[in-house]
């Protein structure tokens, strides 16, 4: 498994293996992602880019958990220990510290993303190819 030197996301690592296989706890966490995409303030960061981010990831592991797109287990398990990550508001660098407090979780979200990238665009071409044909 991929270890990142931050303790809070190892934690969220091993949350995720558990979770990985249970599409309903995913489900479940996932309801949790939305709100707080829009309860953080993203002045000063390329807001938009990175919330935009964050939906795509929700809106993959949800085809994943039911069932209607195929990731692999790996990359389950990277992507929901972000979300874990970035729902928690006590992690590296607590989320309540202005100015700050998000600083640890862009630094996930990106080391993540650049795992998971090629994951990632596929999952789009796939939503997009799903809109053409319907």
């Amino acid at each position: 498994m991929i270890s990142l030197k931050n303790s809070f996301f190892n934690r969220a690592l091993k949350l995720a293996t558990t979770l990985s296989g249970k599409p309903a706890r995913i489900l479940k966490l996932l309801v949790q992602l939305g709100p707080k995409i829009r309860q953080v303030n993203w002045s000063g960061v390329k807001g938009s880019e990175i919330s935009n981010t964050f939906f795509l990831i929700g809106r993959l592991l949800k085809a994943q958990a039911t069932g209607k797109y195929k990731l692999p287990v790996r990359v389950t398990i990277i992507l929901l220990a972000a979300v874990i990550y970035f729902i928690n508001p006590i992690d590296l660098i607590p989320d309540f510290i202005p100015g700050l407090g998000l600083t640890d979780d862009l630094a996930v979200l990106t080391w993540v993303y650049r795992i998971a990238a090629d994951e990632l665009e596929r999952f789009e071409e796939w939503e997009m190819e799903k809109v053409i044909v319907a």
